[in-house]
């Protein structure tokens, strides 16, 4: 009989779903759908940039409308199909993405009394305007509980869980005292197709708990009630209505509810696993293992790798965490990433390319490439920081911006493009090589997103930076393809190390470094180092008087 596993993913703009075939590997289908609210499904306020929010009835469409749009083509495909060889449901999401919600999990935002009101909906993970909550809470947790910040890197970011609720308290008083409790987005979809929505015991993910919430099983999970307390009462007397016990995303969390079989088409009972963030299962879809990182290249990205938790690992500085479980139970899952990458690509050619490329983005992003495939690296005597949303990591300071420097009258758009894909590679090559300053082994790397499959120039300027091959991951869904591994691995069908080399393959083409253009990038980031540290660290010393002579030296050479 087939054995079938359905995966969801909900991204930033959309969600999307998959069917796997457990014993052949084929994704038999796969539906996505666009969020109707907000702006590419954001819920923005005009007077404050910071703001990201979203719409929960939008999950909720996007659910049913992907699952059984999927099932249709699967059944198409495969006309003796029955809903009883679908074995399991897994599901992964953005975060930090909390919701405020009532005593019976409901979000607030759904609510007749708070429908249309920014505070009540979904805090998106992009919301940045709790910077001011997130900086004081790395500063009391460095004096009181330093213990807490070596597990996120030492820097509390405002893309995480508790700054984004204190900030709701400072300035939304009236929302946070009508919600019971919050939830992760990545843990009320399981909760609500299994209907155990009540917030006190649903199921939380240690990926979104451990990564985000400081919780770890070191300290007895979440922060204590005094820390907490000493940001603010209410913080503390919250603790009490979240959780204690958080679990890995290869748990059954329960069998799907007969209201959800019902609309999906789908047999009552059917396993639902744990859910946890996007990038952490994506890369299970892509094959992650010790010495494997996991880049998945999108609007923004996110390195993740594992080491067995066999042996202590070190603190890691500037990650966003180091955290037992939150990819692969039996290792140590540690995430990194950048806040934009395709958004800087996006905003450059929605705002500054000329017409004389294309008339629409896409072919103004075509003919850039055919013209900066055809430079040489430090050819355009530019370099760039790629800080155009903050920086995740190593520096985890969202208040830092962009940099371009080197440019003159004669400088084109391309050549622009060109220095600000380099500029996302060094910000790649830092984490890494922050990674393995610290014991992590990196062997391969594993690409996955929309830009390493569309864009070859670019896959081959990060393979000639980052010194290594890349590799490109077969699926073009490997979030919901991970989703799908622990749905299955929940269900007791097969380990995930079985389900892995049965579903998880890369691309036959792998960029290996071409080394003269490797060792002029070496010299670019000594560069990149320079003004990185400059800008954005506050006990840098040094002079900057040569960076522009030394790229304008590199870039006469490299035209010679």
């Amino acid at each position: 009989m087939p054995r079938y596993a359905i995966g969801l993913d909900y991204g930033t703009n959309s969600c999307r779903s998959l069917i796997v075939d457990l014993d052949t590997g084929e994704e038999l289908g796969s539906v996505v759908f666009p969020y109707p609210s907000g702006t590419l499904g954001i819920v923005t306020d005009p007077a404050d940039p910071h703001v990201a929010r979203q719409n929960p009835r939008d999950y909720l469409a996007g659910l049913e409308a992907t699952i059984t749009g999927a099932l249709q083509q699967l059944r198409a495909a495969r006309p003796d199909f029955s809903p009883s060889e679908v074995l399991g449901i897994g599901v992964d999401t953005t975060g930090s993405t909390p919701i405020p919600v009532n005593d019976q999990g409901i979000p607030l935002s759904m609510l007749p009394e708070w429908e249309g009101n920014l505070d009540a909906m979904v805090w998106l993970w992009k919301d940045h305007t709790a910077h001011d909550e997130a900086a004081r809470i790395t500063s009391l947790a460095s004096r009181l509980r330093p213990h807490y910040l070596a597990k996120c890197g030492g820097i509390y970011s405002s893309e995480w869980w508790w700054s984004k609720i204190w900030r709701c308290l400072n300035t939304a008083p009236e929302v946070f005292l009508a919600a019971h409790s919050w939830v992760e987005h990545c843990d009320w979809i399981p909760a609500v197709l299994t209907g155990q929505t009540h917030p006190e015991t649903m199921a939380r993910s240690v990926c979104a708990a451990g990564h985000k919430a400081l919780y770890a099983e070191d300290w007895g999970g979440l922060p204590d009630a005094d820390f907490l307390a000493a940001l603010d009462p209410a913080l503390s007397a919250l603790r009490g209505r979240l959780y204690h016990k958080a679990v890995t995303a290869d748990t059954p969390v329960g069998g799907l509810c007969a209201e959800w079989a019902d609309r999906l088409g789908l047999c009552e009972g059917t396993t639902v696993a744990a859910g946890a963030f996007d990038a952490h299962m994506g890369a299970v879809g892509a094959g992650v293992k010790p010495g494997t990182l996991v880049k998945i290249l999108g609007t923004s990205t996110c390195d993740i790798t594992v080491a067995s938790n066999d042996q202590p690992l070190a603190d890691i500085p500037g990650v966003c965490g180091v955290v037992d479980g939150s990819v692969l139970a039996g290792c140590y899952g540690i995430e990194a990433g950048q806040s934009a990458v395709g958004d800087i690509f996006l905003w450059f050619v929605h705002q500054l390319v000329p017409d004389k490329y294309g008339a629409t983005p896409e072919e103004k992003f075509i003919a850039m490439e055919k013209e900066l495939a055809r430079l040489k690296p430090g050819e355009t005597g530019l370099l760039a920081l790629d800080w155009n949303n903050g920086n995740r990591t190593i520096l985890v300071d969202v208040r830092l911006t962009g940099l371009l420097l080197g440019q003159t009258l004669h400088t084109e758009a391309h050549e622009i493009y060109r220095a600000l894909i380099e500029a996302t590679a060094f910000g790649a090559l830092t984490i890494i090589r922050r990674m393995e300053e610290h014991g992590v082994i990196i062997d391969e790397v594993i690409n996955t997103g929309g830009l390493s499959v569309k864009n070859a120039t670019l896959m081959q300027i990060y393979a000639d930076i980052l010194g290594r091959p890349l590799k490109v991951a077969a699926s073009d869904q490997t979030c919901a393809l991970g989703a799908a591994i622990f749905g299955a691995v929940a269900s007791g069908a097969a380990t995930i190390e079985e389900i892995q080399r049965k579903v998880c393959r890369v691309r036959e083409r792998i960029y290996e470094p071409i080394p003269e253009n490797a060792a002029v990038y070496g010299e670019l980031y000594g560069l990149y180092r320079t003004l990185h540290d400059a800008f954005g660290t506050a006990d840098w010393s040094g002079k900057l008087a040569h960076i522009m002579k030394s790229l304008l030296d590199l870039r006469h050479r490299q035209r010679a």
